[in-house]
C-alpha cells in the first residue's frame, strides 16, 4: 500500500447547472415587467463555455447580469467561475458582453498555487498535472493544513478539492 495520501486541486463547473441557470434567467427576462419588452437575451454556448448577454443599454445589461448571477448563485455556481469581458457595441444601440466560464486551472495559476504552497514550507509534494494540481504528503494533517491555506487564498477562480485519499 502507498504511504502517501493526496488530493487534487481542481476548478470545475457543472455545465448542466449553468445551462439551467441561463434558462431560468431567460424565463425571468420574459416575465419581469421592467425587462419584458427590452429585447434583452442570454445565450449559452456549451462548446465554448461562454455566456453572451445582449441588451439595449448598459443599464439594462447590469439588470440582466444581476438576474443571471442570482440564478447562478442559487444553482451553487460561484461567481468567480464566470469571467466577464468588455461591454461592446452591437447592432443599433444595443450592447453585448460575453462571459467565459472557467473550467480547469490555467498553467499560470497552477504555478502560483505551487509556489505559494512551497513558500509556506509544508511537508508536501506538489505536482502540476494538466489542468489540476496534485498535493501529496505522508501526513493527513499537512494536507488538511494545505486545504485550509488554499481556501483562505484568492486566485480569482473557484477551487475544489477532490480525490482525497
Amino acid at each position: 500500500m502507498a504511504k502517501d495520501q493526496s488530493f487534487d486541486v481542481v476548478s470545475q463547473v457543472d455545465m448542466q447547472e449553468v445551462d439551467n441557470a441561463v434558462q431560468q434567467a431567460s424565463k425571468e427576462l420574459v416575465q419581469r415587467y421592467d425587462l419584458k419588452d427590452t429585447g434583452a437575451t442570454i445565450t449559452l454556448d456549451k462548446a465554448a463555455a461562454a455566456i453572451t448577454v445582449t441588451s439595449p443599454s448598459d443599464f439594462t445589461f447590469k439588470q440582466v447580469q444581476d438576474v443571471l448571477e442570482t440564478k447562478l448563485v442559487r444553482r451553487e455556481i460561484e461567481l468567480k467561475a464566470v469571467t466577464w469581458g468588455k461591454l461592446e457595441s452591437a447592432t443599433g444601440d444595443s450592447v453585448r458582453c460575453t462571459g467565459t466560464i472557467v473550467n480547469g486551472i490555467d498553467q499560470e495559476i497552477a504555478r502560483k498555487i505551487n509556489k505559494d504552497i512551497r513558500e509556506q514550507k509544508y511537508k508536501v509534494k506538489v505536482q502540476i498535472e494538466g489542468d489540476k494540481v496534485r498535493v501529496s504528503s505522508a501526513s493527513r494533517d499537512e494536507l488538511q493544513t494545505v486545504i485550509t491555506f488554499l481556501k483562505a487564498a484568492d486566485y480569482g477562480i473557484p477551487l475544489q478539492f477532490n480525490n482525497y485519499r
